[in-house]
């Protein structure tokens, strides 16, 4: 059992949010592990948008096949609102930020 999240993008496209399948979270578990690699912020977002249009790609197939189109249709409060939901993983939780930070300090890149 679960709820459904409604979200509207800046492009006024209209989603459903409910967690992914499992077929689809191994593909999200794939790209989430790029997200520890990403050594600057610019890297980051880009997987962060790879995540978020990994998970509604059912949905929006014809937004997430353009990547210029879905990253003007996101923003990041929405991208971490999606991965929350369908990927079950709170991105912007203080907690997972610094663990993030102590683990890029200790591989010295931060």
């Amino acid at each position: 059992m679960y709820d459904i999240v409604n979200v509207q993008l800046l492009d006024g496209t209209e989603l459903e949010l409910r967690p992914a399948s499992i077929k689809t979270l191994r593909k999200f578990m794939k790209e989430f592990d790029k997200l520890s690699e990403a050594d600057t912020e610019d890297k980051s977002m880009d997987v962060i948008v790879s995540l978020a249009g990994l998970l509604i790609e059912k949905q929006a197939p014809e937004l997430v096949s353009d990547r210029d189109r879905l990253e003007d249709a996101l923003d990041m409060e929405t991208a971490y609102k999606i991965i929350e939901v369908c990927g079950g993983v709170k991105l912007n939780d203080p907690k997972l930020l610094e663990q993030a930070m102590a683990a890029m300090e200790a591989a010295g890149r931060a």
